[in-house]
């Protein structure tokens, strides 16, 4: 699955999938200075199950690193990945 990077103004990102126009995955963050405050991550019902939520997260943590960014988490399930793994300590703000 391939997200694709959209700006969506005001320092509002996000990483989506769209299938027919429809956004079915997304997360997106705002960034600050050097960190992304990620504030909200959704996959479609159609995608559930999957480890959709995960790919992106994982999407987003190596755009963080390719940029030098840190990951604020502010999404509940972005606060619940960070809590359960230390593989994105390096990225966490």
């Amino acid at each position: 699955m391939e997200f694709q990077l959209s700006n969506r103004g005001n320092e509002e990102s996000a990483f989506e999938y769209k299938e027919n126009d429809e956004v079915l995955a997304e997360i997106i963050w705002t960034k600050l200075g050097d960190i992304m405050v990620v504030e909200h991550t959704f996959v479609s019902e159609k995608l559930r199950g999957q480890g959709v939520a995960k790919q992106l997260l994982d999407r987003t943590a190596d755009y963080a690193r390719e940029k030098g960014f840190k990951i604020e988490a502010v999404c509940s399930y972005v606060v619940a990945a960070f809590e359960k793994s230390n593989a994105y300590d390096d990225i966490k703000a």
